[in-house]
C-alpha cells in the first residue's frame, strides 16, 4: 500500500526522458504526464477535489493501483483480444473520474464505503446513470470502467469489499440503455460534404501552393523587424526619425501604421521602432505626448512590409503588400491548410499526422531500371492499440514497419511544415505553431486547438472569396456539423467510393489515391495488412456499391429501361443485393464489406461523371485495374467497356450534357468550338444507342 510520500508514478513506468512533474499520493491533484509521451496526447491530471472525503481513503488506493499495477490475465480473456493490461493516461483519468462519480452518488446516499456498495446497490446506481441519455457504446465503457474498480480493489494488500457487478457476471445487454447500439469510432463519423469539402481543398492547397513563399518571407521579415527594435536604444537620431515619419501623417489625416490588440486598434510601436530607428520607449513617449493612441484607433493605417508578392488569385496578385500586423495569423493558416492536406490525402489518423517529424519524407531514391519513378514515403509513428509484449499500452507508439505514400500535395504540404520547425521536430510542434509567442507547449497541436484553426482558417477564406469576387470558392456550413479532424480519413474512404471523377476539388486524386490504397500487394501503404485506412475504404466501396444497386432496382421498377453489355448481370446484381439503411457500422461490417466487394462481376459502381454504371468485371474491364483490385477506375473510364451499363435518366442527362456544350461552343471560335460541337454530338450518338437498345428488366430476363 502507498504511503504518504509514495511517488504517484512509479519509476518503472516513467520513459527514459520523460521529466514532467511527478506528484506524492498525498497531493490534492495527480498530473499523469509522466505516463505521456506521446505528442498528440493531453496533459491529463486526477483532481481529488471531486471524491467526497469520506470515500476518499477508499478510491484513492485503487486508483494508485491502476495507475502502478496490472489488471489480471484471467479478468482480461473475457474483453477480447485488444484488452489491455494497463491503459493510457486518458483512459486511467477517465476511468478514476467514472469512479469519483460514483463515489459522490455513494456519498450522496450516506454511503460511506465502498463495502457496502453491494449487488443491489450496483442495480440501482446503473439504473440511474443512464438518466442524463447515453449511447450504448458509451454506456458499456463506464460499465467496464465500474468494474474495474472491484478488479483494482481485488488487487489492493486491503480491499474494501465492493461487490463484484452484477454486469460482469450476467453480461451487458440487461443493464444498458435501450436504443440501437452505436460501435462509435471513425465509421459512424459523417464524411465532409463535397461542397464543403472542394473549396477547402482548394484554399488549402492555394495557401500551400501559391502563398506560402510570401508568407513565409512575410515572417521573417516580421520577425527581423522585431529583433531590429528590440536591440535599438533610445538617442535623438530616433527621436528625429520618428517626428519625420509620424507627425506628417498624423497632420495630413493618413492613417497611423496599427496592430490589433485587445480588440481595438494601437500603433506599431515595433514597427516604428525598426523603421524609424527610434526606440520602442520613444515611440510610446511620443505617442502620449501627441496623443496618437485614440488616433491610432480612430485612422487605423496598414504596415507594408519590404516583401516581394508573388502569390496570385484568379490571376491576380492575392495581395498589394504583406502586412506586419497579419503575419502572425497568415503564418497559423498556413501551418493549418498543410495538416488539413496531411489529414484529407494520406489516409492517416490525426494522431498520425500529429506525429509526424521534419525529414519524414524525403525525396525518393532514381527510377528502377525499368523506369518505374520511386514513390515518396511517409516514415513516420503510430499509436492506435500499440501495446508492449505484455499487453501494457506505449504511449509513445511506435515507428510503422511499413510507410505511408504521400502523393504530390501532401509533399508540398509538408515541405512548407518543414520551414515552419526545426530540423528533426514535430510538423505540427506545438511550439512553434504557437504563433507569435512560440510559449514552449508539450508535444503537437492538440485536436482541440487543431479543430479551431480549421474553423478560423474556414472564416478567412470565406472573407478571402468574398473580396476576391469568388463567389464559388465561398466554404459553406457542413450540414452534419464543425469540419473537425477526425472526419477527414472517412471523408477520403467516402469520395474515393462516390466522387471519382471530378465533383470535388482534386478529384482525379481519388483515382490515384484508390490505386495507391487498393494495391494490396505492391510496395508502400498497399501492402500493409487490410485493416486501417483499407477497411474505411472498403465499407465505404460497399455502401456505395449497395446503393448504386438500390438505386438501379428502384429505376427498373419505375419503368425505366437499361442497355450496356452488363445489363443482365447488372439487373440481377441488383435484384440481390441488399439495401442498406443508416450509417451505423457494426466492428464486423469492414469483413463483412471486403467479402461483399470480392464477388466479382456482381459489384455495382456509380459513374455520374461517365453517365454510366459499371458492373465491375477485372478480366473485362478496359480501365485496367491491378489484379486484386475490388473496384474499377472510375476516373479513366473508356467507352465500348463490356461492365456498362446505362439507365433511360442517364441517356437523358447526356443529352442536357450535350445541350450545354453546344452553348459552350457557340461562344467559342475556332478550333475550340468546333471540338466542342463533335463533342456533343458524340454525346447525343451514346444516348441516340441506348435508345435503340434498351430494354425493359422483363425483356433482359
Amino acid at each position: 500500500m502507498p504511503g504518504p510520500e509514495t511517488l504517484v508514478v512509479l519509476s518503472q513506468w516513467i520513459s527514459p526522458g520523460n521529466t514532467y512533474y511527478n506528484a506524492r499520493y498525498c497531493e490534492p491533484v495527480w498530473p499523469l504526464a509522466p505516463l505521456i509521451d506521446g505528442p498528440a496526447i493531453n496533459l491529463v491530471k486526477m483532481h481529488w477535489r471531486n471524491c467526497p472525503v469520506p470515500l476518499l481513503d477508499q478510491v484513492k488506493p485503487a486508483a494508485w493501483t491502476m495507475i502502478n499495477g496490472r489488471l489480471r490475465p484471467t479478468y482480461l480473456q473475457k474483453r477480447g483480444a485488444r484488452a489491455r493490461a494497463r491503459t493510457s493516461a486518458s483512459d486511467m483519468r477517465g476511468t478514476c473520474n467514472e469512479w469519483m462519480r460514483l463515489a459522490r452518488w455513494l456519498h450522496e446516499r450516506r454511503i460511506t464505503t465502498l463495502g457496502d456498495c453491494t449487488e443491489e446497490v450496483w442495480r440501482a446506481y446503473i439504473s440511474e446513470r443512464w438518466q442524463g441519455g447515453v449511447t450504448r457504446g458509451h454506456a458499456e465503457k463506464v460499465c467496464t470502467q465500474l468494474t474495474d474498480l472491484w478488479a483494482f480493489d481485488q488487487l489492493n494488500a486491503h480491499p474494501t469489499g465492493i461487490a463484484r457487478p452484477p454486469w460482469d457476471t450476467e453480461g451487458f445487454d440487461d443493464f444498458l440503455p435501450a436504443g440501437a447500439g452505436s460501435a462509435g469510432g471513425e465509421n459512424s463519423t459523417e464524411p465532409l460534404d463535397p461542397q464543403v469539402l472542394g473549396p477547402l481543398l482548394v484554399w488549402a492547397i492555394r495557401f500551400v501552393d501559391d502563398f506560402s513563399d510570401d508568407i513565409l518571407a512575410a515572417w521573417a521579415e516580421r520577425q527581423r523587424l522585431i529583433t531590429v527594435a528590440t536591440a535599438t536604444r533610445a538617442s535623438p537620431e530616433g527621436l528625429a526619425g520618428l517626428a519625420e515619419f509620424l507627425l506628417p501623417r498624423v497632420r495630413s489625416g493618413e492613417g497611423l501604421p496599427s496592430v490589433r490588440m485587445h480588440r481595438r486598434r494601437r500603433l506599431a510601436r515595433t514597427y516604428i521602432s525598426a523603421l524609424t530607428g527610434s526606440s520602442t520607449h520613444q515611440v510610446d513617449h511620443f505617442a502620449k505626448q501627441h496623443q496618437l493612441c485614440d488616433l491610432a484607433n480612430e485612422r487605423p493605417g496598414p504596415c507594408p512590409l519590404q516583401v516581394q508578392v508573388t502569390g496570385l488569385i484568379d490571376g491576380k496578385p492575392w495581395r498589394e503588400y504583406m502586412d506586419f500586423d497579419e503575419a502572425a495569423d497568415l503564418m497559423r493558416h498556413l501551418g493549418t491548410a498543410a495538416a488539413v492536406i496531411c489529414l484529407y490525402l494520406t489516409g492517416m489518423r490525426p494522431q498520425e499526422v500529429q506525429g509526424m517529424r521534419s525529414g519524414c519524407c524525403p525525396d525518393p531514391k532514381p527510377a528502377d531500371d525499368d523506369g518505374t519513378p520511386g514513390r515518396y514515403l511517409i516514415r513516420s509513428w503510430h499509436y492506435k492499440n500499440v501495446a508492449d509484449d505484455d499487453g501494457n499500452h506505449i504511449s509513445a507508439g511506435e515507428e510503422r514497419n511499413v510507410p505511408w505514400v504521400a502523393i504530390t500535395p501532401v509533399v508540398n504540404a509538408i515541405r512548407v511544415l518543414e520551414r515552419m520547425v526545426p530540423t528533426g521536430e514535430l510538423l505540427l510542434s506545438a511550439t512553434h505553431h504557437d504563433i507569435p509567442f512560440q510559449r514552449g507547449h508539450h508535444g503537437a497541436l492538440k485536436n482541440g486547438a487543431l479543430n479551431k484553426r480549421i474553423e478560423d482558417l474556414v472564416a478567412w477564406a470565406n472573407h478571402e472569396a468574398q473580396s476576391h469576387g469568388l463567389p464559388d470558392q465561398v466554404i459553406p456550413e457542413d450540414p452534419q456539423g464543425k469540419i473537425g479532424m477526425s472526419r477527414f480519413r472517412r471523408s477520403l474512404a467516402w469520395h474515393i467510393a462516390r466522387r471519382p471523377g471530378g465533383l470535388v476539388a482534386l478529384a482525379i486524386q481519388y483515382g490515384h489515391m484508390r490505386t495507391v490504397l487498393d494495391a494490396r500487394v505492391s510496395s508502400g501503404y498497399g501492402s500493409r495488412s487490410r485493416t486501417g485506412i483499407h477497411s474505411v475504404l472498403d465499407i465505404e466501396t460497399a455502401l456505395a456499391a449497395a446503393d448504386t444497386a438500390a438505386k438501379l432496382r428502384d429505376q427498373v421498377a419505375a419503368g425505366e429501361k437499361v442497355s450496356g453489355p452488363a445489363a443482365r448481370r447488372a439487373l440481377t446484381a441488383a435484384a440481390t443485393t441488399p439495401r442498406f439503411e443508416g450509417r451505423i457500422v457494426p466492428k464486423t461490417f469492414a469483413k463483412k464489406a471486403a467479402k461483399f466487394l470480392a464477388r466479382d462481376g456482381v459489384v455495382l459502381f456509380d459513374n455520374p461523371d461517365a453517365m454510366l454504371i459499371c458492373a465491375f468485371k477485372r478480366d473485362t474491364a478496359l480501365c485496367e485495374p491491378d489484379q486484386e483490385a475490388n473496384a474499377p477506375r472510375q476516373y479513366d473510364c473508356r467507352p465500348g467497356c463490356g461492365n456498362a451499363v446505362r439507365t433511360d435518366t442517364y441517356a437523358r442527362l447526356l443529352r442536357e450534357r450535350a445541350d450545354e456544350i453546344d452553348q459552350l461552343a457557340a461562344t467559342s471560335a475556332g478550333p475550340l468550338g468546333r471540338r466542342l460541337k463533335a463533342n456533343a454530338d458524340r454525346l447525343r450518338e451514346t444516348a441516340d444507342t441506348h435508345d435503340n437498345t434498351a430494354q425493359t428488366a422483363k425483356a433482359i430476363a
